[in-house]
């Protein structure tokens, strides 16, 4: 086996995978996120310095991101490039060269030497290109949200259930460090009982990109219009809800909530500003916030114990009755009885504090990386490197992860029904046609 210094080694899927004997005590951790399985070493063992042969079908922005990671997963090689946008596809050529390049993303599934596809277009694109990637016999990853209506999500859910392929979403903070010790914090009791879970993401951008020429204001800013987009729900609220979900094991029953144009007056159709409550069947709720004229409080997931509060953005949590002195207490201390060498930069006892009276702890040691929620892109170290390693590597031996088409199908109807009780300005009760064995209410 390599070390971590030889070449050919991915370092990211290999850290994390050292990291999860800590974050789990051992394999408990795989009855509380069973997708990881596929990131044990026995599992990464099994590939045998395999390639996985990727294609990546949309090549702006998000697509270039993961076309960054591949290039650092040394058991992929990407064969190939697709948009129907030259721009695009000319920067993505000149990051993978030897890449066969296409304008036709069903051309490109025909060919025999593709093992597996990225997908990284447009939401009203999901559907069709997931569905024609598992018909044609390709493993399939996608980004979120799984797709632009409820109906299409019940395709996809049932076309994968019949399928030998492998499908994942990019529902990245199921692969986070700080996400999944924090859940494991959560679900052994550290909180206490769930009593509430506030999740909120501020921007201060148009979410516009600029167009060369008028007829593609809808093909390059497709998320501003409701025929490609749900907006806010769908971009950003997708994640988040997963996370609540996976705190308290089930499906909320009813959503309400408001959204408006409240800002951007600039010809857009889907809301700028959404405020959203989900009702669980124990009283339980989510209360769900985005903003994208203002963004002085960032992006937030935090899981509301009686005991205590988990912050898993941040990576910290917070005691309701906590006697234990705050990291400034400690440094104070310290320096009063000149008992230190250096100031430590990270560390549990060192972070600032939000609340005086909460002193913060950190879910996971060493350096945190915390997403400030500002990027349209992608942040580094949010878990999406180690997904589409994971992804890879079920190119090669075939092995699906567990549970993660279930995540994604679940967390987009969330989205799509709250767009549906905002705009009919009424309860939305979670619809019997749309429920699968795997939810729990």
């Amino acid at each position: 086996m390599k070390s971590e210094n030889e070449p050919g080694t991915d370092l990211s899927l290999r850290r994390f995978i050292k990291s999860l004997g800590y974050i789990a005590g051992g394999t408990a951790i795989l009855s509380m996120a069973p997708w990881l399985v596929s990131c044990t070493q026995e599992k990464l063992s099994e590939i045998r310095g395999g390639q996985a042969r990727i294609a990546v079908i949309g090549t702006g922005s998000r697509g270039q991101y993961h076309i960054h990671n591949l290039l650092q997963i040394p058991h992929a090689r990407i064969v190939a490039l697709c948009d129907d946008y030259a721009p695009n596809l000319d920067a993505a050529s000149a990051l993978v060269p030897a890449a066969r390049r296409y304008a036709d993303y069903r051309k490109l599934l025909e060919e025999d030497d593709i093992d597996g596809v990225v997908i990284a277009t447009p939401l009203n694109w999901h559907a069709r290109m997931v569905l024609d990637g598992l018909s044609a016999g390709k493993h399939v990853f996608c980004e979120k949200a799984m797709a632009r209506t409820m109906d299409e999500c019940k395709a996809i859910y049932q076309a994968y259930t019949h399928s030998d392929r492998v499908l994942y979403f990019c529902m990245q903070r199921m692969y986070d460090e700080k996400y999944i010790k924090g859940m494991q914090l959560v679900h052994n009791g550290l909180i206490g009982d769930v009593v509430g879970m506030r999740c909120h993401w501020f921007r201060n951008a148009d979410w516009r990109r600029p167009v060369p020429s008028p007829e593609l204001e809808r093909r390059i800013n497709w998320r501003l219009y409701r025929e490609s987009s749900g907006g806010l729900m769908t971009e950003l609220a997708s994640h988040q809800l997963e996370v609540c979900n996976w705190a308290v094991g089930r499906m909320p029953l009813s959503v309400a909530g408001m959204g408006d144009i409240v800002y951007w007056k600039d010809g857009r159709e889907v809301y700028d500003s959404v405020n959203v409550i989900y009702r669980y069947s124990d009283g339980v709720k989510i209360n769900y916030e985005s903003l994208i004229s203002n963004r002085f409080n960032g992006m937030e997931d935090q899981i509301l114990g009686n005991s205590g509060t988990m912050d898993l953005t941040k990576g910290l949590y917070y005691l309701e009755n906590d006697n234990s002195l705050s990291g400034i207490q400690q440094l104070l201390a310290q320096i009063k009885e000149k008992a230190f060498e250096a100031i430590p930069a990270a560390g549990p006892s060192w972070r600032s504090e939000t609340k005086k009276e909460y002193p913060p702890h950190s879910i996971v040691e060493g350096r945190v990386y915390v997403n400030p929620g500002q990027s349209t892109v992608g942040v580094d170290k949010d878990g999406s490197d180690v997904i589409l390693s994971s992804f890879c590597q079920a190119c090669i031996t075939g092995e699906k992860a567990r549970d993660v088409v279930e995540e994604a199908y679940c967390a987009t109807l969330l989205c799509l029904l709250a767009n549906q009780a905002m705009e009919e300005g009424r309860t939305v009760i979670f619809p019997e046609e749309y429920r699968i064995p795997y939810m729990k209410f």
